[in-house]
């Protein structure tokens, strides 16, 4: 059976010795995060997740939900009782706004504990994860008795959320929807259409479920500037607040699907069911990308979580399983054979996965913390800067963490042989629902390009020339320090790559838009890695300040950085000057055959 033990030490390593946290204390809500307040609030989390959510991780995937007669459906055995554990510890409302029953602490702590949860049980942490992400919306955009209504009970865990966007005949191209709604005359609409992929659309964990829908008002303009989005709960609330009358919306099914078989993935039918209107009449994909762009994040930590667990468990596994000699000779000469971790191979896998889970943790927490100063900060070009920076990174952290996560997952199956493919270890599950994450929130084809084509060019390139300052800056005031010289000169190289495909963009891609489209997928990749190496960077720097200070009861730990962090210099940053090269062809080949001669 596999086991999940969370990052405790390498998390607070980040946020206190490498992110500086403490340094935000001007901010509402990192006053209270003191050092022991972080460190409890881990502690307690990381024991929730190794203790009740791991453990019905494979119970829960074998046996999925179920969607009975009336519509309703039940969760696999021990998932009431766990989120019931979640909710009364409060952890949904640790970021929420204090005014509506939250904690008002940083965004960036409830990322960490997202990645805790992701790990230990994937499919359950998407029913708080959403709820978490309609929150958000109805925040910035609801009308204040739709806050007082909705946000107290979400925020304590006892109704929940979802968003509604695909429909059958269209995913990402959300102007063709066809969910429509119809005036009341009393302020409220008639919603009617069908909605599919929806993610905890119907469950047992909560007395309400709060769907966010996406439809279209009689007489809309066509296309995205027709959209509105609706808040359609389950029940209706009565006078008092409490769940009245069944509203009408239901399940139709539950999607059979390849992984994350313990949520309840839905088909959603509206009957003219009765909704509200949350923001502008046509605004509502304004409205949603609110939603949807917490959402890409917490599934770009969902890709981290899966190659976190799937990593743990496969060291496990390479320490214990004895399989030939070491090229070296024999290093366990009272055994037949040497564990595999023996074998340069097996420890390629293993550094590849380790070197991208640490630096990709540190790109989630120092993009978290650019949300928080963005949400929190009074200082308007200092709030300006950090939703510029995360607005660059939203794509990034999704699509690579996610194709990353993936591919991790499935390295360190390989691992196992032939006990990876069997499902008693635990490792397929992981490749099976690391798998979906490159898909839902919009494919990492389409982060890619949004990257491309509006994140890059946005404001002028504002953000992107912040990060290359910001980067060139930081390679700048090192380029003297020897000790740092492994990790600054492939981070500066790394950077040249970056600002050479960035500028090839500039000169060939606004007439022949196709070479954009050819190269986004490379680019994202590219900026990814970029920015990992200088997560890397910042990780030696501080692993390098507390050896300096003389941390020899933990030595042992900030040397194993350090050479991880080469590691990723020498064996995977060096992936840059391919994604060059292959942006640099250009999109002539990749077009110049006709359909039919696929």
């Amino acid at each position: 059976m596999p086991t999940y033990k969370a990052p405790v030490d390498d998390t607070l390593f980040l946020l206190n010795d490498v992110l500086k946290i403490e340094r935000y204390g001007n901010i509402p809500g990192f006053a209270d995060a003191t050092p022991d307040v972080v460190r409890a609030i881990l502690q307690e989390g990381a024991k929730l997740c190794e203790d009740v959510l791991a453990p019905l991780n494979q119970s829960g995937d074998r046996e999925g939900c179920t969607r009975h007669d009336d519509g309703s459906v039940t969760t696999p055995e021990g998932f009431k009782g766990a989120y019931d554990t979640f909710v009364e510890s409060g952890w949904i409302g640790l970021a929420a706004d204090p005014n509506y029953g939250g904690q008002g602490l940083p965004y960036t702590l409830a990322a960490v504990i997202n990645e805790f949860v992701s790990s230990a049980n994937m499919a359950f942490g998407m029913y708080p994860g959403l709820t978490q992400g309609a929150i958000a919306a109805i925040q910035l955009h609801g009308t204040d008795d739709q806050k007082a209504t909705y946000l107290p009970k979400m925020i304590a865990g006892t109704w929940s959320g979802t968003m509604n966007l695909t429909e059958p005949h269209c995913g990402t191209d959300l102007g063709l929807i066809k969910t429509k709604a119809v005036p009341n005359g009393d302020g409220s609409y008639k919603i009617s259409g069908q909605k599919i992929f929806i993610s905890a659309g119907e469950h047992d964990l909560t007395e309400n479920i709060v769907h966010l829908v996406l439809a279209r008002i009689e007489g809309a303009p066509e296309g995205v500037k027709g959209i509105s989005l609706f808040v359609v709960p389950k029940f209706v609330p009565d006078a008092d607040g409490n769940p009245g009358e069944r509203n009408g919306v239901s399940c139709g099914s539950i999607e059979e699907k390849m992984g994350i078989h313990a949520n309840a993935t839905c088909v959603m039918n509206y009957d003219e069911a009765t909704g509200w209107l949350v923001g502008t009449e046509h605004k509502g994909l304004r409205a949603m990308f609110t939603m949807m762009n917490e959402a890409r994040l917490g599934v770009g930590i969902q890709g981290l979580a899966q190659s976190e667990v799937a990593y743990q468990n496969a060291l496990a596994y390479a320490k214990e399983r004895l399989q030939g000699r070491a090229l070296s000779g024999a290093q366990a000469e009272d055994k037949p054979a040497d564990p595999i971790i023996v074998h340069p191979d097996v420890r390629r896998v293993l550094m590849n996965v380790k070197a991208f889970n640490e630096a990709a943790r540190a790109l989630v927490l120092w993009t978290a913390i650019k949300g928080d100063i963005h949400a929190r900060s009074g200082d308007e070009t200092e709030s300006q800067a950090a939703d510029d920076m995360m607005g660059l990174l939203t794509p990034v952290i999704k699509g690579v963490l996610t194709d990353k996560g993936f591919e991790n997952a499935v390295s360190a199956q390989q691992l196992y042989g032939g006990h990876g493919y069997i499902a008693e270890w635990g490792m397929e599950q992981f490749v099976r629902d690391a798998r979906i994450a490159m898909i839902y929130e919009g494919a990492n084809g389409i982060q890619a390009l949004d990257l491309v084509g509006r994140k890059l060019p946005k404001d002028g390139g504002r953000a992107i020339m912040a990060f290359f300052q910001e980067v060139g800056t930081f390679v700048e005031d090192r380029k003297d320090d020897e000790a740092l010289a492994a990790y600054v000169e492939p981070l500066k190289k790394a950077a040249e790559d970056l600002q050479a495909a960035t500028m090839w963009f500039m000169n060939n891609a606004m007439t022949k838009p196709n070479n954009a489209g050819a190269g986004s997928t490379d680019y994202m990749h590219l900026l990814g890695l970029t920015a990992l190496a200088y997560m890397w960077a910042q990780i030696a720097e501080a692993a390098n300040e507390k050896l300096a200070d003389g941390a020899s009861d933990n030595a042992a730990f900030y040397e194993t950085k350090l050479v991880t962090g080469r590691y990723f210099m020498e064996r995977v940053l060096p992936e840059t000057s391919a994604h060059l090269a292959r942006i640099s062809t250009g999109a002539d080949t990749m077009m110049a055959l006709d359909a039919e001669a696929f």
